[in-house]
């Protein structure tokens, strides 16, 4: 890293009290190591995309996103297809792709672990979707895209309740949508293949994750899911049975999960997903937390088209 701009959101996470003390600690940690730093402040919701593509412009070979998921999925959207590189300093409250890269912790010791980082090509996902307009749009994810009730969840999350309880409130409206959702079924339709024409199939939930870990107590929820992974591994939920869901994500968390008939585990390069005719109820889609629109969806893997900084040891 010669030139880094670190883009923050000044509201992320629970302690916003702190961000500012701490986005000066990291700054004086990459100026002690030569590096020429700025940091930029996010005033509202789509700003850090504007940001990373300007200081993409002024000559910076490293942007950090200094914030939560939904930090770096905004960062992302300007860096995919370039050779500047994003880095990760964790000050949300959802940090999974600083939990995959091993970068939890305070920010000075993650700025200096990133001071020492690889950069390394990977992989990111893409989704094409229909906003809540009606217009198509498409957005790259790095961690995870989902359609159906994880979507439902991110939409129910109050800004400022998140910051004052973080992930208490992802528990409160993961078990509200679990006990008033209806999970209808939509269908998901996979490629053709060497064996023959694509298959359809019924779900309530699919899941294309792309990290190995989402950190804390949800650890590895799709086996195999990996940035270095040229497929989609996709879950899905092939039931419409409240206690089914539940078995399944009691048996995640306590890291005993296992695949049959209602949680299928897929391997794909693309999927699409559309809803049943005659279906009443749009279907909510997110990725990387962030509420996008409704289906139909198109889901992929983009190859090799991020520069992401990787610290040693880390085994995304």
């Amino acid at each position: 890293m010669r030139r880094v701009a670190l883009i923050y959101n000044p509201v992320s996470g629970q302690y916003s009290a702190r961000r500012k003390a701490a986005i000066e600690e990291t700054l004086t940690v990459l100026r002690e190591a030569g590096v020429e730093a700025e940091a930029l402040e996010t005033k509202e919701a789509g700003e850090a995309t504007v940001q990373a593509r300007q200081a993409m412009n002024d000559g910076c070979d490293a942007i950090l996103a200094c914030g939560g998921d939904g930090t770096v999925h905004e960062v992302l959207q300007s860096l995919v297809g370039s050779d500047v590189a994003l880095g990760v300093i964790p000050l949300g409250t959802a940090n999974a792709l600083a939990a995959n890269l091993g970068l939890i912790g305070a920010p000075v010791k993650v700025a200096r672990k990133l001071l020492e980082a690889e950069p390394t090509r990977i992989s990111v996902g893409r989704i094409h979707y229909q906003d809540h307009a009606g217009n198509p749009g498409s957005r790259y994810f790095v961690v995870a895209a989902g359609i159906g009730a994880d979507a439902l969840v991110m939409s129910r999350m109050d800004a400022g309740l998140k910051r004052r309880l973080g992930y208490v409130l992802y528990l409160i409206e993961c078990t509200r949508t679990w006990a008033t959702f209806s999970f209808p079924y939509f269908e998901a339709v996979l490629p053709a293949n060497g064996n023959g024409g694509g298959r359809v199939v019924d779900v309530s939930q699919l899941l294309a994750v792309r990290v190995r870990s989402f950190g804390g107590v949800l650890n590895k929820l799709a086996p195999g899911a990996s940035l270095n992974n040229g497929n989609l591994s996709l879950l899905a939920f092939k039931t419409q049975s409240r206690m089914r869901y539940l078995k399944f994500l009691l048996a995640a968390l306590a890291g005993r999960h296992t695949f049959n008939g209602a949680v299928e585990l897929m391997e794909t390069p693309s999927i699409e997903c559309r809803a049943h005719n005659g279906a009443r109820e749009s279907l909510l889609v997110e990725a990387d937390g962030e509420v996008l629109g409704c289906l139909p969806v198109r889901l992929e893997v983009v190859p090799h088209s991020l520069t992401l900084l990787v610290p040693p040891g880390a085994q995304p």
